[in-house]
């Protein structure tokens, strides 16, 4: 049997305490399709750092919502994120898309 948790509560004035198994607590942020986890997403630069320090999530520009922990350095840019990426005007401020 696996890692259990105790979860206590009081149901009509009796206490009454209940062993559940371990469930995941990691949120599932992806779309679901696996493709997505096969490559390097365009974020605005300040939230892909903001959510290597915080954890939250973020979206990128093909639409896939993650939290960056990985070297983008070592998968090939996600197609849909390119595409988007070069129809955008030049000029964009500065510089807030980048590759994650």
């Amino acid at each position: 049997m696996g890692d259990l948790v105790v979860v206590g509560h009081k149901l009509c004035g009796v206490s009454t305490t209940k062993i559940l198994p371990e469930q995941e607590t990691t949120p599932r942020t992806s779309h679901g399709d696996g493709d997505h986890e096969r490559f390097a997403h365009y974020a605005d630069k300040h939230k892909i750092t903001e959510s290597m320090v915080t954890g939250t999530p973020i979206r990128a520009l093909c639409g896939k919502v993650w939290v960056p922990s990985r070297d983008p350095k070592k998968y090939p840019v996600c197609p849909e994120c390119k595409e988007i990426y070069e129809g955008l005007p030049p000029g964009g401020g500065d510089g807030g898309d980048k590759k994650q």
